[in-house]
């Protein structure tokens, strides 16, 4: 099955949603419709601070999505990439859709001159850190965040 990475477009919107809904419940999340809008807006938007979105698509179908940002860091000149959310369409899992979503990050951060492309995961989820062990290096930080109610 020819997986092609492309930028997410307007048409996308309910495949996107189903994938991103996905994802969300995968982590045991959920939002809002108007996060859903939001975002989706935002995604397809030109402010550099937002995110961007890539897609996965096989035989006509989104089966994948990224969204990643560039962003300033205090130890570097250039800015880094923060990839936010990943997510494969579980019947395509080990098809090499999550590596090469991964990958066009990889090569749009490379094209910005980006240095540094990190994200993070859950200890528990196994399937996903075995790729993440072969294409980037663990570190040895832990991720700390403040909720606000």
């Amino acid at each position: 099955m020819p997986v092609i990475i492309r930028p997410l477009r307007p048409a996308d919107q309910a495949a996107w949603r189903g994938l991103w809904t996905a994802y969300l419940e995968f982590y045991g999340s959920t939002v809002d419709d108007v996060v859903y809008a939001t975002t989706f807006e935002r995604l397809l938007g030109d402010d550099p601070q937002d995110y961007t979105c890539l897609v996965a698509e096989a035989d006509g179908k989104l089966v994948g999505l990224t969204h990643y940002v560039f962003h300033r860091h205090a130890w570097k000149i250039e800015n880094v990439c923060y990839l936010q959310d990943l997510f494969a369409d579980p019947a395509t899992r080990g098809l090499g859709v999550g590596r090469a979503l991964i990958e066009a990050v990889y090569a749009a951060a490379d094209a910005a001159g980006s240095p540094t492309v990190y994200w993070t995961t859950q200890a528990g989820n196994m399937q996903a850190r075995q790729l993440y062990d072969r294409i980037a290096e663990k570190t040895d930080f832990i991720k700390y965040q403040r909720s606000v109610a």
